[in-house]
């Protein structure tokens, strides 16, 4: 199966609510009026692209009809593509490409943290990295378990305490034997943290903190939120408090293939300025892929010739 193929296979289920939307607005007829506009508009809505990339995507859309003479809605539909690709925060530096690099890895519980440092571990070793991990959940009760799996499954080695340990003193460790071994990629699994919680952010903040402090002159420092898609608009709001508190360089979207929201990844990215990194779109290693606007966008909303008389 191709790149895209896999990307759009992943999502299926937001392509088909897309999709339902789609033709209800055609079944009215493909003219350029008002009631279109509000359809399009409900439509992305519904896909939880959010209130400010659903009215610039909007906003571009009836500019390039008037300024282009577009002649129906068939023609708009053919500039949505790139026109939501556009939507997307652009990164010049993908933080999983840099050498060396420290990434600790935040969200909620359930998003997915420990299973996606796992995976890009796995795929940091198959491409000559030398990847080391830490463990600084020490609170979930399986968490260390769960990622000692993964270390053995990737075949790299992974700094631990045991449960209860100081996080910020885990990752303090996690440098300092990082810098003894020479690792160049080093993912650092943090506890879930609850956004609404004031006392476990700032403990976050600590852990970022101290972590940066240690590593500064060995090692840039990356914050990246890994992020639920199902939770749809609640996964906005959990980005908007995250990076309020710990300024992140990006965003990785998982289970996007158990969802019909997955315009979330427009919303956060659009609205925060972050970019997204990788996206989830199935539970096997090579289901967590590279982010690319186009491919997203086309795998989105599908094939539009589909929705032509």
């Amino acid at each position: 199966m191709s790149f895209f193929d896999r990307i759009s296979e992943g999502l299926t289920r937001t392509r088909e609510r897309f999709t339902e939307q789609l033709n209800v607005i055609f079944d009215r007829g493909p003219e350029i009026d008002a009631d279109f506009w509000d359809s399009l508009e409900e439509t992305l809505i519904l896909g939880d692209f959010g209130g400010p990339a659903t009215l610039d995507i909007i906003e571009q859309l009836q500019d390039a009809a008037l300024r282009l003479a577009l002649p129906d809605g068939y023609a708009v539909f053919d500039r949505l593509a790139d026109t939501i690709a556009a939507m997307f925060k652009q990164t010049d530096a993908d933080p999983f490409e840099q050498q060396p690099v420290c990434v600790l890895f935040v969200g909620i519980n359930g998003a997915g943290k420990t299973t996606t440092v796992g995976k890009l571990a796995k795929d940091g070793m198959d491409r000559g990295r030398k990847v080391l991990l830490g463990s600084a959940d020490t609170f979930r009760a399986a968490a260390i378990e769960q990622l000692d799996i993964w270390a053995d499954r990737a075949q790299v080695p992974v700094v631990k305490r045991v449960r209860g340990a100081d996080p910020a003193s885990v990752s303090f460790e996690v440098i300092e034997k990082a810098e003894a071994s020479g690792a160049d990629l080093v993912l650092i699994d943090t506890a879930g943290r609850l956004h609404t919680s004031d006392d476990l952010m700032r403990e976050l903040e600590k852990v970022v903190k101290v972590t940066r402090k240690r590593a500064e002159g060995s090692y840039p420092v990356r914050v990246v939120l890994v992020l639920d898609a199902t939770t749809g608009q609640n996964g906005l709001q959990q980005a908007r408090e995250f990076n309020r508190a710990l300024a992140l360089d990006g965003v990785i979207i998982t289970k996007l293939d158990g969802t019909a929201k997955g315009g979330i990844a427009v919303a956060v990215s659009h609205e925060l300025e972050l970019p997204v990194l990788r996206i989830g779109v199935g539970e096997h290693i090579e289901d967590l892929k590279p982010f690319d606007p186009q491919d997203f966008a086309r795998a989105l909303i599908g094939d539009i010739r589909t929705h032509r008389n």
